[in-house]
Parts: structure tokens; C-alpha cells; sequence
């Protein structure tokens, strides 16, 4: 899918996009919107009757995962819920796809919570980015996080497992399911795929014992929009830099009064750039790329042609794309740095609380 179609396709999904032609693509498309949301109710179905089976581990379950797609926040909440549960002394295992990685459709340890055994272009970027940033973190990847959980369980003998994207994997009973939606848009415009984002019918959120708001505006307080349904509110805030070839944080405010090129390839890149702006970085060029990109030859040069050709002094981008930045050229290494993202959840004693209960 072509970068301008992919835009155009996001903005339409989104509900930015209202024209008559906009209108019109929407109608071409809801039949097969249709059709999509059909299957996913007979998925369920099936599930709920224990046609297809959900598999039981023998440790708690919370799975943390979303209903649309493309990026809310999954991977900075799980590696905030893990650590409020390593700071109790509590060891945790995330299950993660590995998605993107050479690896994946494997059951594997990427890290037994000391040693991180496996690179980003093995297991994917998220879990590597997971393992390596989340002291006493365990990691392992796996399709079918049942088998990956048992081999878990035979090698690492947790306490408790975060399944990460896990909202449509119910081949695994989780005992606490968080959902994550974007404060924004938290549906999107309302349809299911291609005609919008959402990768179920809205009526899949009943699933969800707890909801996470995230990219909520600091010191925002989100009341339930689900009834007995417990709501929080989380932040994005970026708050300093690491040089990508190692070093001391940095704090955002030195950076100030220099040129950027910022890139990344995540799912919604516009939040990075927005974000960084906001900290009062001057951006001279951005380059989105896609999510889970491959920093090919192609790719490195197109970052080493766009610092040329802008005029910036360094580079910027995300701790996800930092992982992947190996075979960048030293001279380009040298100038660049990875942003690094705090997050805050409201009442997060609350939370820890709800996720204690599950433990002995």
C-alpha cells in the first residue's frame, strides 16, 4: 500500500475526511465492512460456545490490547503495568506475537529477565524493545501465546502473564482483560475493515474488564464510557533523549535552538513529531515510515539524503526505532538521538490494587 493511499486511507478511517467523495468511498466500501464484522461475530460466537477452545494457564492472565488499529499505547502500558508488578516482587512474563520478526511462529524465550537472548530482527521490535528497557522483564514470543505461556511456565516459572496485544487472541483465557483506546478517537469512525479502523464490531468492548484512555491530556480525568466498566486516564510525555551510540540522557531543554530531522516508523508517526514540537524542538523535515519498518540500504539513504538535503544538524526518533538503527552510517549514528516516553496512568495505586487481587 502505497505511502499516499495509506494517508488518505487513515484520515478517511479516522473520521477526518468528510466530502462527497469521501462519503462515497465509505459506501464502496461498507460492504465489505460488513462482511468483515460478520465473520468477526461468528469468531466470537464460536469461542463464547466453546466450539473453538480457550485455553487455561496455570498463573493469572491480563491481557492488554486495543480494537482498532495501528498504535494506541500498547507497548509503553505493558512495560508500565509490568513494572508497578516487578517493583511488588512479583516475576512477570510477557506473551507477545513477535510480530515482523524472523522468528515469529516460534515459541521462544527472548529474555529470562537477565539476559536479553534474542535481537529486534528476531523476535520483532516491540518484545526486543520490551526485554531490553524493562529491568527483570521475562519475554517470550510465540503465535500461540497457550504454547507460549506453557513454555513459560516450564522455563522461567512466573507469576503472572501480560499478554500484549492480546484483546482478539481468545484462544487464552485471561483473568483481567484491559482495553486500550485512544482518547481522541477511540473508534475511529465507527466502521470495522477497510472501511474504517476498527478490528471488531464497538459492541466487542463489552469484553473489556477495564478500559486505559491513552494519550489523555495530563491531568485529565475520564469518567466510564462503558457502565461497570472501571476508566482510566493515561499520558504520553516525552521527556528526554539518549544518544543512539550510548551515553547520559539529555534532557530536551539543551536540544533547543537546534535542527531536527525527525523520523520513525511506528503507527501514527504525527504524534512523535507533534510531541517533539510541543517540547520546543525545531523540526526541520519529517520521514514517516511504515509501522514495524525494516531499516533496509533503501531506507538508511533516504534518512542520510533528507538530513543533506534539510539542513539538520541531528536526527531524532523513537526508542522502537532506535533498537533498529544498527546499520546506520557511524556519521549519521553520531548526530542522532532516540526519544524516550513517559507514561502516567491516573490512579495507578488503583490499578496496581486490581492487579494484586489476581495474585496470592
Amino acid at each position: 500500500m502505497n505511502a499516499p493511499f495509506l494517508t488518505y486511507w487513515r484520515e478517511l478511517a479516522n473520521g477526518n475526511r468528510s466530502t462527497t467523495s469521501d462519503q462515497l468511498a465509505i459506501l464502496l466500501l461498507a460492504p465489505f465492512a460488513q462482511m468483515y464484522s460478520c465473520i468477526q461475530y461468528l469468531r466470537v460466537g464460536l469461542y463464547r460456545r466453546g466450539i473453538l477452545k480457550t485455553h487455561r494457564l496455570p498463573r493469572p492472565v491480563v491481557s492488554i490490547g486495543n480494537i482498532t488499529v495501528g498504535g494506541t499505547g500498547k507497548t509503553p502500558i505493558t512495560a508500565f503495568i509490568a513494572r508497578l508488578l516487578i517493583a511488588q516482587g512479583y516475576r512477570v512474563v510477557v506473551l507477545s506475537r513477535g510480530y515482523g520478526g524472523s522468528l515469529e511462529g516460534q515459541s521462544i524465550v527472548v529474555s529470562d529477565g537477565v539476559t536479553v537472548m534474542l535481537g529486534p530482527g528476531e523476535c520483532g521490535d516491540e518484545p526486543y524493545l520490551l526485554a531490553s528497557t524493562v529491568a527483570g522483564l521475562m519475554v517470550v514470543i510465540g503465535t500461540d501465546r497457550y504454547a507460549a505461556g506453557q513454555l513459560a511456565m516450564q522455563q522461567l516459572s512466573p507469576d503472572i502473564f501480560l499478554l500484549d496485544d492480546g484483546f482478539q487472541h481468545l484462544r487464552l483465557w485471561r483473568d483481567l482483560n484491559i482495553l486500550l483506546q485512544d482518547c481522541a478517537r477511540p473508534l475511529g469512525n465507527g466502521w470495522t475493515l477497510p472501511a474504517g479502523l476498527l478490528r471488531e464490531p464497538a459492541t466487542a468492548t463489552r469484553r473489556a474488564d477495564l478500559i486505559i484512555m491513552t494519550r489523555s491530556p495530563e491531568g485529565t480525568t475520564i469518567t466510564a464510557n462503558l457502565p461497570g466498566k472501571p476508566t482510566y486516564a493515561a499520558s504520553h510525555r516525552l521527556v528526554d533523549v539518549l544518544p543512539l551510540r550510548g551515553g547520559e540522557p539529555v534532557s530536551l531543554s539543551a536540544l533547543q535552538g537546534h535542527r531536527f530531522l525527525a523520523f520513525a516508523g511506528i503507527a501514527h508517526p504525527e504524534f512523535f513529531f507533534s510531541g517533539l514540537r510541543e517540547r520546543g524542538l525545531t523540526i526541520v523535515q519529517v520521514l514517516p515510515f511504515p509501522d514495524h519498518v525494516d531499516y533496509d540500504h533503501i531506507r538508511l539513504e533516504n534518512i542520510r539524503a533528507a538530513m543533506q538535503g534539510s539542513g539538520a544538524e541531528y536526527a531524532i526518533t523513537t526508542e522502537k526505532d532506535g533498537v533498529k538503527l544498527k546499520r546506520l552510517a557511524p556519521d549519521i549514528a553520531a548526530v542522532t538521538y532516540v526519544a524516550r516516553l513517559e507514561i502516567e496512568v491516573e490512579r495507578s495505586a488503583e490499578l496496581l490494587v486490581l492487579l494484586c487481587n489476581l495474585l496470592p
